[in-house]
């Protein structure tokens, strides 16, 4: 009696492939759903910044049309990288101008406080675009064959 070996074959199962997709369709949504909401508490905040500080409210205004049209990329296209790269570089922009108004200040501003709880809830719709954006370039990729 013979026994024959199986190698591994390098094609993923389509359960495998069901998951992956899935968790791919799960991130993207979710970063799509976190750019929408830093867009909508940007564009809030644009009135009182354009009044304060005009270049701060004109910040707000197009990073707030920039995610709104991230979100819609991330939602209506096939494959929105392009869409993805632009939310995760805006998004991280933000934060940067964020953190930097608040510790050396930027010029002719400086903010005492977290203004909540735009502050807050803008960091992390941020924060968990990034992530989920990294990590749906990180599924992606593993669902190309090698």
């Amino acid at each position: 009696m013979a026994f024959r070996m199986l190698a591994p074959t390098a094609e993923p199962s389509a359960t495998t492939m069901n998951r992956t997709t899935s968790r791919g369709t799960a991130l993207r949504w979710t970063a799509a759903f976190c750019a929408l909401a830093s867009a909508v508490l940007h564009l809030l905040l644009v009135p009182s910044h354009l009044e304060e500080m005009p270049y701060i409210g004109v910040l707000f205004l197009v990073g707030g049309v920039v995610l709104l049209a991230v979100a819609v990329g991330l939602v209506a296209r096939r494959r929105p990288l392009v869409a993805g790269w632009v939310g995760a570089a805006t998004s991280v922009g933000m934060i940067v101008g964020f953190v930097l108004s608040r510790t050396v200040g930027l010029p002719g501003f400086h903010e005492t406080d977290w203004e909540p709880p735009y502050g807050i809830l803008s960091l992390v719709a941020e924060g968990v675009f990034v992530l989920a954006f990294v990590m749906w370039v990180a599924t992606a990729s593993s669902e190309r064959p090698r």
